[in-house]
């Protein structure tokens, strides 16, 4: 069983390169924090429950404050509230934003495999498509004609690229992605499985049955869009749909065509948007929320977890529900009627006749 497995430290050498070991001072400045303890040579990062000295770990809940005082890790990134209840021979990395700090640590000591640039010979690629010389095109990959795939970028296995899709550069695509009708920018990564481009859901009701209205946009994923496994985008019918710069779809997130999301917003699992919906800047969409088309939704807006939103949102509002409404209003409706439920007179009302 190797070291890592024994002592409880993250990333398995199996799956996941190491680079390393690195100074203190070294990895206090990847956290873009300071520390006074004295200079030692850290191997990699775990829990704090199961941290050895040579692992760094970090806290950012007070939650597991216990399990501070007792971790055995060389090296913690903590918030500055919590550095007096580091352990004496723990170094403490003190930092305001220690999750982020721990994200560019974890990074250093496992950074993202290289791109290894080439074309597998059992990749299949069509006519007049440009592939940047220093690009990764991994087996069984598909690549249309005339598309483009940019600097540095990395198909995975089984991955479909149709006709006169762009790819730009730095991209990931993960394996059985299937790619059509889009145009991607800078930094963009598609988790496995993801479906990009095919046909909306547009039809027209006639006397004979429904008829198919042809889907005629793209689908646009700005520069640093993440995309989860599974996810489907479907490209627009007369405009395009678009996600906007360092927008995150979680797995199994469903977008309807020409749906327009804008910059830094977070769709979350199982959510569901439908056609022409607008979602302005920094939204935040809950597990398996639903939304009816043709909606807009408020910047800085807050949609819970399996909210069913039917009507606009205000920016900044925060909803829950179904149909959804504001989360005090959900709340004091709810505990009316757990006090109904238990027999209660609700708050507000009063037996018998009002006296003066």
């Amino acid at each position: 069983m190797p070291a890592e497995e024994r002592r409880g430290g993250a990333g398995d050498p199996r799956f996941y390169a190491r680079s390393g070991p690195h100074g203190l001072a070294e990895v206090a400045r990847a956290a873009g924090g300071r520390t006074n303890a004295t200079e030692r040579l850290l191997h990699g990062i775990a829990p704090l429950q199961t941290a050895g000295p040579e692992d760094v770990s970090f806290l950012d809940n007070r939650r597991y404050l216990d399990a501070l005082e007792r971790t055995e890790a060389g090296a913690v990134i903590v918030h500055p509230d919590f550095a007096p209840r580091v352990p004496s021979a723990t170094a403490a990395i003190v930092t305001a934003e220690p999750y982020p700090g721990w994200a560019r640590v974890a990074a250093l000591f496992h950074p993202a495999p290289p791109v290894r640039p080439g074309i597998h010979p059992s990749a299949v690629v069509g006519e007049g498509a440009m592939v940047d010389p220093s690009a990764e095109i991994g087996p069984l990959v598909v690549i249309g004609a005339r598309a483009e795939i940019g600097p540095r970028s990395r198909i995975g296995a089984g991955a479909v690229i149709g006709e006169g899709v762009v790819v730009g550069p730095d991209c990931r695509i993960g394996p059985q992605v299937s790619l059509s009708h889009a145009i991607l920018a800078e930094r963009v990564t598609l988790y496995p499985g993801a479906r990009i481009g095919q046909d909306g859901f547009g039809f027209a009701i006639t006397g004979e049955g429904f008829l198919s209205v042809p889907q005629l946009g793209r689908v646009v994923l700005e520069h640093d869009v993440e995309i989860g496994a599974n996810t489907t985008i479907d490209r627009g019918s007369a405009q395009d749909t678009v996600i906007g710069a360092g927008t995150r779809l979680d797995n199994l997130v469903q977008i309807g065509h020409n749906v327009r999301i804008g910059r830094l917003c977070v769709v979350v699992s199982q959510a569901g948007i439908s056609g022409s919906t607008i979602v302005e800047d920094f939204v935040m969409i809950g597990g398996q929320a639903g939304l009816v088309g043709h909606l807009r939704i408020g910047r800085k807006a807050r949609l819970g977890a399996q909210a069913g939103i039917m009507a606009d949102v205000a920016p900044g509002a925060e909803v829950v529900g179904s149909p959804a409404e504001p989360v005090r209003t959900f709340f004091r409706q709810i505990a009316v009627l757990r006090r109904l439920a238990r027999g209660e007179q609700p708050v507000g009302r009063h037996r018998g006749r009002k006296t003066s």
